[in-house]
């Protein structure tokens, strides 16, 4: 595409992570409501959960098929309707099973507009996507972090929950048409800014990958679900306890940032040592109760802010992204989503609070040595 082309559809591309974040950080807030809007309790209503992590799982495998077949703009306007209608049906889902079909179907199209708009981008700007998927997940953070001030404001003038959902349907409905109007790109041709041309195809390098990527969802699902938590149980006032998750989130949204400019000069060979050294220390100085857990949550977030971006266009410079490989990698985030943090809970029962730095550092360690094992496979296939 020419340079404005790819400009536009950049853009395009960041607001439509905006927009998915938005809808996926709008479940916590509003739990609260759908579960008195549908008579459960909090132990019902965490279905909600898991039928979003398993919409996410098939959404994956089948938008990554998708991408590869049809346009990719049509593909993400078929998403963005079909996540619009899940928003716009959840307040009206007065029964938990009606509304639990709602939530798998906006895990679905969630994830297919994520893994969707990566794999876009990755076309569009070739193996020099480093900074600009860093952009792209700092995009989908700043949803996150705004959908919370929606709900507000929204209980604030109407009184009703149901107008933060329709609101949001509304702003994907409104990429409709720019996504329309543009043209989608097609599967990566070698551009002249490129690097030299990627290796042949290597399935041990891709299982490395998914599991990387695993392994770091997980971690990051499981440090913003149970910091609150074991703040509490390490005997701070549960206000503040509350807060620790926000400085994470806060940290990791400035550490995208950040990366950005440093994705630009330095390899991402090195940013992920950086953020998986400060990671591992991080983790084993609050084992070690050396650091304050608020200092302890934002130096946790800014390690962990430019791992999956990083890894991700890392991927791109070292495997041929199509779309089913995008959905794959989805896929084996979606599982690490799912089963990482549903072991924690087992783990801190079992162990005790002590465990739960250890978990984090073990989870750290792990995928600084599955960057070993990747660095050594790629050595080995290009020697």
């Amino acid at each position: 595409m020419p340079a404005r082309q790819d400009t536009r559809a950049t853009l395009t591309y960041f607001v439509v992570l905006v927009v998915i974040g938005m809808s996926g950080g709008l479940l916590g807030p509003a739990l609260p409501h759908l579960a008195e809007m549908t008579g459960s309790g909090m132990g019902q209503i965490a279905v909600l959960f898991t039928a979003r992590a398993l919409g996410n799982m098939l959404g994956s495998v089948v938008s990554g098929l998708l991408i590869d077949r049809f346009s990719g703009h049509r593909v993400l306007i078929v998403m963005l309707v079909l996540m619009a209608m899940g928003l716009a049906a959840v307040p009206f889902s007065q029964a938990l099973v009606t509304l639990t079909a709602a939530i798998f179907v906006l895990g679905f199209a969630e994830v297919s507009l994520n893994a969707g708009s990566n794999t876009l981008l990755l076309w569009t700007h070739g193996t020099a996507s480093a900074p600009w998927i860093s952009a792209l997940h700092f995009c989908f953070g700043l949803g996150n972090m705004v959908v919370p001030l929606v709900l507000i404001a929204v209980l604030a003038v109407t009184g009703q929950f149901a107008w933060a959902f329709w609101l949001v349907a509304l702003f994907g409905v409104m990429l409709l048409w720019p996504l329309a109007r543009q043209t989608s790109p097609r599967a990566l041709v070698e551009k002249s800014h490129d690097k030299p041309a990627k290796p042949p195809p290597d399935p041990g390098l891709l299982a490395i990958f998914m599991v990387m990527f695993g392994l770091y969802v997980g971690m990051e699902i499981t440090f913003a679900g149970w910091a609150t938590s074991y703040g509490t149980l390490s005997g701070m006032p549960p206000q503040d306890a509350a807060m620790l998750v926000t400085l994470f989130w806060l940290a990791l949204s400035a550490g995208r940032l950040l990366a950005i400019p440093l994705l630009r000069f330095l390899s991402p060979w090195v940013v992920l040592i950086g953020c998986l050294g400060l990671g591992l220390a991080t983790a084993l100085s609050l084992h070690a109760a050396w650091l304050p857990l608020p200092l302890m949550a934002l130096l946790f977030g800014l390690s962990a802010s430019a791992i999956f971006p990083t890894l991700f266009g890392l991927s791109n410079q070292l495997i041929t992204m199509s779309g089913r490989t995008t959905g794959l990698i989805f896929l084996a985030a979606g599982t690490g989503a799912l089963a990482v943090p549903s072991l924690t809970g087992p783990l801190l029962e079992w162990a005790g609070t002590r465990a739960f730095p250890l978990l984090l550092a073990a989870l750290m360690g792990t995928l600084m040595l599955g960057l070993v094992m990747l660095h050594a496979r790629v050595k080995r296939v290009t020697a």
